[in-house]
C-alpha cells in the first residue's frame, strides 16, 4: 500500500457516535483492513488510516469549571466517557488531555518551536524508519510487530524495569504493551537516540489512558 492510500480519519465528539459504529473501527485499526461479508462473497479492502479523535470531558464541556459545570458532575463525565469502550481506547496510541484555551492565553508569546521546526524533526524520524525497515515488509514503527518489534524497540535495562512495573500497575493488555514499545521507539527516533531508554518509555506511558469504568 502506498502512502497515497493512507488517509486521516478525524472523529469530533467521539462519544456522540453510536457504540456499534465506534466498535466497528476495532478491526481496521488493528489490521489495517476491513472485511465485508455477504451471502455469496467475502471481500477484504485496505483500510489503514491515521485515526484522530476529540472529545470533551463531559457533554456540557465544563467539567473543570465549577461555575459552569452541570449539577450532575462528576458522574456525568464518567457516564459520557464510558460511551467509548476500553477495547477501542486500547487501540489508540496517544491519549492527550488538553486544557481549555482562555482569553488570557491568546496574548501569550508564540511557542519557541513552531510547526516548521516540528515537521523537520518528524521528517527526519520518518527517514530513519524508512532506512530501518528497508528490508522488511513494514514502513514505520506503527507496523512493526513480533520478533521485529523486539529487535528494534526493546528498551535498555532501566526502561524494561519501568515498563514491567507499569504493566502491572496499569494492568496493560498485551496490545497496550506492544503499543508502548512502538511509541517509545518513535519518541527515541524523534530524539535521534539509537536505544529506547527509560525516559522514552516514561513518556510513552504518560500517553496511555486507563479504560473507563462503567
Amino acid at each position: 500500500m502506498s502512502l497515497a492510500h493512507l488517509g486521516v480519519l478525524f472523529l469530533d465528539e467521539l462519544p456522540e457516535f453510536q457504540r456499534a459504529v465506534l466498535d466497528s473501527l476495532r478491526q481496521p485499526l488493528e489490521t489495517g483492513t476491513v472485511s465485508v461479508a455477504r451471502a455469496n462473497a467475502h471481500v477484504t479492502f485496505p483500510a489503514r488510516v491515521q485515526l484522530i479523535a476529540a472529545m470533551n470531558p463531559c457533554r456540557c464541556g465544563h467539567l473543570g469549571d465549577a461555575s459552569l459545570a452541570c449539577a450532575r458532575a462528576p458522574k456525568c463525565a464518567a457516564d459520557y466517557q464510558a460511551k467509548v469502550s476500553g477495547p477501542l481506547l486500547d487501540r489508540i496510541d496517544l491519549h492527550i488531555d488538553v486544557q481549555a484555551v482562555s482569553a488570557a492565553d491568546l496574548i501569550l508569546p508564540p511557542p519557541t518551536e513552531g510547526s516548521v521546526e516540528v515537521s523537520v524533526r518528524v521528517a527526519a524520524a520518518r527517514a530513519l524508519q524508512s532506512e530501518r525497515y528497508r528490508d522488511h515488509p513494514v514502513r514505520t514503527n506503527a507496523e512493526a510487530d513480533g520478533a521485529l518489534l523486539d529487535v528494534v524497540a526493546t528498551p535498555d535495562d532501566a526502561g524494561r524495569r519501568l515498563l514491567a512495573q507499569a504493566a502491572e500497575a496499569m494492568h496493560l493488555t498485551a496490545r497496550g504493551y506492544t503499543r508502548i514499545l512502538r511509541v517509545g521507539r518513535t519518541i527515541a527516533d524523534l530524539a535521534c537516540c539509537e536505544t529506547v531508554g527509560r525516559l522514552h518509555i516514561a513518556e510513552a506511558l504518560s500517553y496511555r489512558r486507563q479504560p473507563p469504568k462503567n
